[in-house]
C-alpha cells in the first residue's frame, strides 16, 4: 500500500507562545494563590523530563494506561465504530499506535489527526505514523486543544482520544467547559475515549509525583527556568522548595513551589515584579484523580453517553468511551 504524505495545519501564529506566556504570567502570578498554567512546563527540556517521568518506577499512570490499550484496543476500536481518529495533546503518539494497530486489523480507519502545540514534535510523529501505516491519511493540527477544538478535522465517524490522564490537569470549571465544547462539536455517533487516573492510596499518589530520582521536581522547577529565559525574570531556584501534596477534598495532587525566603522577583518581559513572603507558594500543576462514577457524571453533564469503561487489572487507571447521541 502506498504511503500518503502527511499534511499539517498550523493554527498557532509565530508570536503565540510569547504573547500567551506574558498573559499567563501577569494573570496567574498576581492572583492568590499564585499559579502558572502547566503548558509552560513543556518546552523541549520539559518534554524530555516528562518522558523521563513516565519511566520512573513510582510513576504508574503511563504503564497502567498502556496495559489497558494492550489488552482492550480491539474492543475499543470495535465499540467506537470510528473511521477517523483524532488525538488531543498527541506528543509522539507512542501509546496511540496500539489503537492504530487495532484499526489496521479491522481496516476501518481512513484518517488520523494528531493535535499538539509543538510543530517539531508533530511533524516528526506524523512522518513516522505515515511511514508505519501506509494508506492512512495523516492530517496533523498544530494547535492548543483548549483553544482550537472547533478546527478539528471533520468527516467520517470520529473518535477523539484524550489520553494520559491529561484531563486531570484542568480545574473543574475548565473540564466542564472543555467537555461541553467538545461534545457540542461532535456529530451524532462520534465518540470520546478519555483516559483518567483513579483515586488510590495517598502514599502511592504522592510517590508518583515525588520520585526518588527527583525528575518530577526538576520538571516542575522548569516552569521558572522558562520564565527566566523567555521573559528575563530572576527567579532563584535555590529559594524555592518543591511541595507536592494530596488535596483530599478536591481529590487531586497539587504541585507547588514554596518560597523559603522573603524575596522580590522581577519579570521584565511581563513588566512585573513580585514580592513573595516566606512560605508563599506558586501552584504550577494539578493532577485530579477520578472515580469512575465521577467521570461518567462529568461526561453525561456535557451531553455524552458513556458506553464502555476499561481499567487495568489493579484498577489504577480507566479508559472511558462516551458517544454523542
Amino acid at each position: 500500500m502506498k504511503r500518503i504524505e502527511p499534511e499539517l495545519a498550523v493554527l498557532l501564529d509565530p508570536d503565540w507562545a510569547s504573547g500567551s506566556l506574558v498573559d499567563d504570567v501577569r494573570r496567574g502570578l498576581t492572583r492568590h494563590p499564585r499559579t502558572l498554567p502547566p503548558r509552560w512546563l513543556y518546552d523541549d527540556h520539559g518534554s524530555a523530563l516528562f518522558d523521563q517521568i513516565t519511566r520512573q518506577p513510582e510513576y504508574y499512570p503511563f504503564n497502567a494506561e498502556r496495559a489497558i490499550l494492550e489488552a482492550h484496543a480491539d474492543e475499543i476500536v470495535a465499540a467506537s465504530g470510528a473511521t477517523a481518529l483524532v488525538e488531543l495533546g498527541s506528543g509522539t503518539s507512542e501509546k496511540t499506535r496500539l489503537l492504530l494497530d487495532a484499526f489496521t486489523r479491522t481496516g476501518q480507519l481512513t484518517r488520523f489527526s494528531p493535535v499538539d502545540v509543538s510543530e517539531g514534535t508533530l511533524r516528526d510523529a506524523a512522518a513516522q505514523i505515515a511511514d508505519a501505516y501506509p494508506g492512512l491519511e495523516v492530517v496533523g493540527v498544530v494547535g492548543d486543544f483548549t483553544l482550537h477544538l472547533s478546527h478539528l478535522p471533520e468527516g467520517g465517524r470520529r473518535m477523539v482520544a484524550f489520553l494520559g490522564g491529561t484531563i486531570g490537569n484542568l480545574y473543574l470549571e475548565e473540564r466542564s467547559a472543555f467537555l461541553s465544547i467538545l461534545a457540542d462539536l461532535l456529530e451524532p455517533g462520534d465518540s470520546l475515549l478519555l483516559g483518567t487516573d483513579l483515586v488510590k492510596s495517598t502514599d502511592r499518589l504522592i510517590a508518583a509525583y515525588h520520585d526518588e530520582a527527583g525528575v518530577t521536581e526538576d520538571f516542575i522547577r522548569n516552569s521558572l527556568t522558562v520564565i527566566n529565559r523567555e521573559l528575563g525574570a530572576d527567579f532563584d531556584q535555590s529559594a524555592f522548595t518543591y511541595i507536592p501534596f494530596w488535596d483530599a477534598h478536591m481529590e487531586r495532587i497539587d504541585m507547588r513551589l514554596r518560597s523559603e525566603v522573603p524575596q522580590r522577583v522581577t519579570v521584565p518581559g511581563a513588566d512585573l515584579f513580585l514580592d513573595l513572603d516566606v512560605g508563599e507558594e506558586i501552584r504550577v500543576e494539578i493532577s485530579t484523580k477520578f472515580r469512575i462514577s465521577k467521570v461518567a457524571a462529568e461526561l453525561e453533564a456535557a451531553g455524552l453517553v458513556v458506553g464502555r469503561v476499561w481499567t487495568d487489572e489493579p484498577g489504577d487507571f480507566a479508559l472511558t468511551l462516551a458517544t454523542k447521541p
